[in-house]
């Protein structure tokens, strides 16, 4: 078989064993938890709540359908054909290396891109606290520790995770509760506002909702990391399929939840739920005193938790594109179960967004941040396209790695496949997305040629 048409399962494209395997189930159920739940969520869906007023509970439902559809395909690939190349493996297997070069480099561009923004969103909080240091300063320190921490060993990746994911499911499960008691009015202090901030569901009509479904599908980014994580799990098979089935209806729980106990206890239109996020304008209506220091301590976490797994995830995309033929080799050298100058080479490239940001604020870095803008619904679409053509091939040569399911197949993966085509349709109309969508295409089209070319040079050798 030419190489251009080798699969991915075979011997010579397969993930390096010399990865080491020290993830436990308990570090990818948390991580499979904690990976949607960021400053997204915290504060990034007050901007979604002021568009979109109290149907932002809708809005959220729709785009964790959404979300939930993507998590079961990616899991049934991934539980048949464990990766730490993940979506990219499986694009290349299902449509060809073309696919899986473009999925795999967008994504890696994506998330070394992320690991910058989040750090600066950090430092920004860390600021606050020591008024007067510098940001940079502080973006260096984190990236120092996640640094060390990624190049040790993965069991440390797994375990700063853990505790991560854990302090972002307990704040969201406390603020649940607490919100349950005041709708209900058992919370002492507190007086049932019943369903006077619930009159006008739609404000901006149907065009304040589209702006709150846009925010809300890319508030759930992240889902991707468990999926990586558990080809360096001790099961990998038991692993992402457990993981998977217990995850998407937390998570739904989760974001709509908090969206409903938000938007009936705080008006909408409050300016403190943009300015502060909707967590902690919610919390400090209701009069809890230190609510804003707690959830930006929660907020800074999440910024952390991020940071860290985007590190980990892009130096295990890029080690697995390498070691498919499809990248720098240096980028795969393991040494202690760790390919170290993958994680060297993620923190440098994160560390040099920040540094755009201050040298070009008003062109380069806006450039770049509109063109992974819409990186993650491309990724998706490769999921669902590769997940629709592996199907019937499992079935068909090894029916018994079937081990996680699609549900309803081959409707609901159409069904989602079509959900992210009306995603695309609505971003084009808006002005503000319109952009992040054509940048985020055009630079998918420049890796899907660059791979069709490699293809095409790697099958005349």
């Amino acid at each position: 078989m030419p190489p251009s048409t080798t699969r991915p399962d075979t011997p010579r494209l397969a993930d390096d064993p010399t990865l080491s395997h020290g993830l436990k189930q308990r570090h990818l159920s948390m991580i499979a938890l904690g990976g949607v739940i960021g400053a997204g969520l915290f504060v990034g869906s007050g901007a979604g709540i002021a568009a979109a007023g109290p149907s932002i509970v809708i809005a959220y439902a729709l785009s964790g359908l959404l979300v939930m559809l993507v998590m079961r395909m990616l899991g049934e690939m991934s539980a048949a054909y464990p990766s730490s190349g993940s979506f990219s493996a499986h694009a290349e297997r299902a449509i060809g290396p073309w696919a899986g070069f473009a999925a795999g480099w967008a994504f890696w561009v994506l998330l070394c891109t992320a690991v910058g923004l989040e750090g600066i969103g950090a430092a920004k909080i860390a600021q606050g606290w020591v008024p007067g240091s510098p940001q940079w300063v502080w973006v260096a320190l984190f990236m120092l520790v996640f640094l060390g921490t990624n190049l040790a060993a993965v069991k440390n990746f797994g375990e700063f995770e853990f505790w991560f994911a854990a302090l972002k499911v307990g704040a969201i499960s406390l603020f649940l509760v607490l919100g349950v008691l005041a709708i209900t009015g058992v919370l002492p202090g507190t007086d049932s506002p019943g369903t006077a901030h619930l009159d006008r569901f739609l404000p901006h009509g149907g065009q304040g909702l589209v702006i709150g479904l846009l925010a809300s599908v890319f508030a759930y980014g992240g889902l991707e990391t468990v999926t990586i994580a558990a080809a360096e799990s001790e099961d990998p098979v038991r692993g992402v399929a457990r993981a998977v089935k217990t995850a998407m209806w937390r998570i739904a729980v989760f974001y709509i939840g908090s969206m409903a106990v938000v938007v009936t206890l705080v008006p909408w239109d409050d300016p403190e739920v943009v300015a502060r996020g909707p967590y902690v304008a919610t919390l400090d209506h209701l009069g809890i005193p230190g609510a804003g220091q707690l959830m930006n301590v929660v907020v800074f976490v999440a910024l952390l938790s991020a940071m860290n797994a985007n590190i980990y995830g892009s130096s295990r995309i890029a080690y697995s594109l390498v070691q498919r033929g499809q990248g720098p080799k240096v980028l795969a050298r393991v040494s202690g179960g760790v390919p170290r100058i993958g994680v060297l080479t993620s923190c440098a490239v994160g560390f040099f967004c920040v540094l755009l940001s201050y040298w070009r604020p008003d062109d380069v870095f806006p450039w770049l941040l509109n063109m992974i803008g819409a990186v993650i619904l491309v990724v998706w679409i490769f999921i669902a396209v590769s997940q629709l053509l592996l199907r019937r091939r499992i079935e068909r040569e090894a029916p018994e790695k079937l081990v996680v399911r699609m549900w309803a197949f081959p409707y609901l993966t159409w069904v989602a496949l079509a959900g992210m085509a009306a995603v695309f349709v609505l971003m084009a109309r808006q002005p503000d997305t319109r952009v992040q969508l054509y940048s985020s295409g055009a630079m998918t089209v420049v890796l899907a040629a660059a791979g069709y070319a490699w293809q095409r040079v790697r099958a005349r050798r």
